[in-house]
């Protein structure tokens, strides 16, 4: 009986090896099957946390640097929020480098600790008697160089799954980022919850610590941080299987083993990882300008105040959200019909639609607003500006003043009306468009680079991810000002078709490395 255990428990659980196969020899058992996937699940909470720990935060920092430090202006604060992106896409291929060599425990723990350590020096940046907009922004780009993770998450995820699994993972843990976002307590929460710690708060006069309802979220992002770094020493281990979800070892591996490994032949297709990396660039600027124009767009066209705009957009940037969840789930099913790269394709032709659909037209013209009242709709050519609207409070101006499309930005007047039904149709195409392209894109990209380590490669696009979020919306804030919405959706329906294009020509070539060299049929 004992034998015949034995013998069940090393039974593979995704098919038999082939006879003189020179594929690996290691098979899964159930034990090995189970620990993979509790491993993959920690990483995916490993996403929704620190997707919390982002969005709780991100809506305190304008009033917080205004507190600390009174020489901040917009401009500064349009630096503050891009060292995130910076230091995310400094850190990315280092910490995808690590993984390559070296357990993924490492880069994972160091990465996280850097980001609590970060959050924490953030939590004391009223300390310093001068200086103190420089530690804010030194503290942010610190929380972004250990967000450089996500190239680590990504690798594993991709290399401790079977192509078959690999669409589905991946959309998992889309959707884990994007609930820690949704989730996450936002704006409304950081105006209720911890407005009641109140400016002043609590201080612990020892070490010097204020908690209010400024440093409370950031302190709350630091014990999720903690805690995930305890899952991670717990319950991650160290797993890799081939494209057929067969078991395999590599250098990651904790235990040792003088056994050979022979290492898949064949070179990863690098016109299409750079053609990838661009698609995966397009589609995430594309997606940060749409959300940086959201406010000035609706307050210029629809005379909204503030408060409205905050409140409407809000819930339209909700319900985005929640589209997300839905598509990201939806296409793990569609995709086993009809495949990654028609998604993909289908997914662009989406967006460009929706950015078509913004172009103004008609004779209906936005209502003027003839006074200058400093309406901080308008950018001003500074990208911080455009995103102070995010952070501020309707009840600090209980006279919102004159509302429409500011007499300085020449086109209102020539530049006809963009309909509610316009807006709101474009967001629900962008909506679906933007995830589908999102997950299809580097789950490709993990397929095409095979079953070698990912780490470097994973870094670099998670470093173009990063450099998209921070020129999309400095691009968006200097053509919509200058030019107006006519030539902003105008040049991004350019770029989306020219992306498409793209697609089109090296559409054959995105398929995975297995595939491309004959040891699995598509």
């Amino acid at each position: 009986m004992a034998s015949l255990g034995l013998e069940a428990e090393q039974e593979p659980l995704l098919g038999d090896r082939t006879t003189g196969s020179r594929e690996w020899d290691i098979l899964e058992t159930e034990d090995h099957y189970k620990s993979r996937w509790r491993s993959i699940r920690i990483l995916y909470l490993t996403m929704f946390l620190s997707s919390v720990g982002f969005s709780i935060v991100i809506m305190s920092i304008w009033p917080y640097l205004q507190k600390i430090d009174q020489t901040a202006d917009a401009s500064f604060l349009g630096w503050v929020i891009a060292s995130f992106s910076l230091g995310q896409m400094v850190a990315s291929p280092v910490f995808g480098l690590w993984s390559n060599y070296r357990p993924r425990k490492e880069p994972l723990i160091i990465s996280l600790s850097i980001s609590v350590a970060a959050n924490c020096l953030y939590a004391y940046v009223h300390v310093p008697a001068s200086h103190n907009k420089y530690y804010m922004l030194v503290a942010r780009g610190l929380v972004g160089f250990g967000a450089g993770n996500v190239a680590v998450i990504r690798s594993y995820i991709a290399g401790a799954t079977s192509l078959q699994e690999r669409t589905s993972s991946m959309a998992n843990t889309s959707a884990c980022q994007a609930l820690g976002f949704i989730l996450g307590p936002g704006r409304y929460f950081s105006h209720t919850c911890f407005a009641l710690i109140g400016e002043k708060g609590v201080t612990w006069d020892t070490i010097k610590l204020q908690i209010n309802m400024y440093t409370a979220p950031v302190l709350l992002g630091a014990f999720l941080g903690v805690l995930n770094i305890i899952l991670i020493l717990i319950l991650l281990r160290e797993h890799h299987v081939d494209d057929s979800g067969r078991q395999c070892k590599n250098v990651n591996f904790e235990e040792a083993s003088t056994d050979e490994v022979q290492v898949p032949q064949g070179n990863i297709d690098q016109v299409a990882v750079v053609a990838t990396n661009i698609v995966f660039f397009v589609i995430l600027f594309i997606f940060a300008l749409f959300e940086t124009i959201v406010t000035p767009l609706t307050m210029d066209m629809y005379a909204w105040t503030r408060e409205q705009a905050v409140l409407y957009d809000g819930i339209i940037l909700a319900a985005l959200g929640v589209e997300a969840l839905i598509i990201f789930m939806g296409i793990k099913l569609l995709s086993k019909k009809i495949g990654e790269r028609a998604i993909l394709l289908g997914g662009f032709i989406v967006v460009w639609v929706g950015f078509f659909i913004l172009l103004p037209w008609g004779n209906h013209f936005p209502k003027i607003q003839w006074e200058d009242l400093h309406n901080t709709s308008i950018p001003n050519t500074t990208f911080g500006e455009i995103i102070i609207t995010l952070w501020k409070s309707p009840k600090e101006d209980h006279n919102e003043g004159p509302t429409g499309c500011p007499i300085g930005q020449a086109w209102c007047f020539y530049t006809p009306m963009i309909h509610l039904a316009q807006f709101l149709t474009s967001a629900v195409l962008i909506g679906i468009g933007y995830p589908s392209c999102n997950v299809m894109s580097y789950t490709l990209y993990s397929k095409i680079l095979g079953p070698k380590p990912q780490g470097v490669y994973m870094g670099w696009l998670t470093a173009s991810g990063s450099a998209a979020r921070i020129l999309g919306p400095v691009f968006i804030s200097q053509v919509y000002t200058s030019w107006g919405p006519r030539w902003a959706f105008s040049l991004v329906c350019g770029i989306v078709m020219l992306t498409i294009i793209l697609l089109g020509v090296v559409y054959r070539r995105l398929v995975a490395f297995s595939v491309r060299h004959g040891r699995i049929q598509e």
